[in-house]
């Protein structure tokens, strides 16, 4: 089993900044790839960044350019840095886990709201 915790949503106005927090526990050694979806309302889950056990990185097109992944493995935090917010941004963002066994875990969720 793992657990994913994620901090650091808010309020930012557009243009702004904000940085994604997600720490894992548990079975933490079964982890294959981290990454970051996200929820607007009335549309589905999308995903945002990934970033594998071997430190590979892939990002939805909407967000290259202007979102990091980045991670910690002594913390078992992954990191999503976001910049020159927008709007369209404005969703639920959930952390994300998948071992290798092809198990997803997700968190709770962060609300990332970007005001115009």
């Amino acid at each position: 089993q793992v657990q994913l915790v994620e901090s650091g949503g808010g309020l930012v106005q557009a243009g702004g900044s904000l940085r994604l927090s997600c720490v894992a526990s548990g079975s933490t050694s079964s982890i294959n790839f981290r990454g970051w979806f996200r929820q607007a309302p009335g549309k589905q889950r999308q995903l945002v960044a990934t970033i594998s056990s071997s430190g590979t990185t892939n990002y939805a097109d909407s967000v290259k350019g202007r979102f990091t992944i980045s991670r910690d493995s002594a913390k078992n935090t992954v990191y999503l840095q976001m910049s020159s917010l927008k709007p369209e941004d404005t969703a639920v963002y959930y952390c994300h886990a998948l071992t290798f066994s092809k198990t997803n875990y997700w968190g709770q969720g962060t609300q990332v709201t970007v005001s115009s």
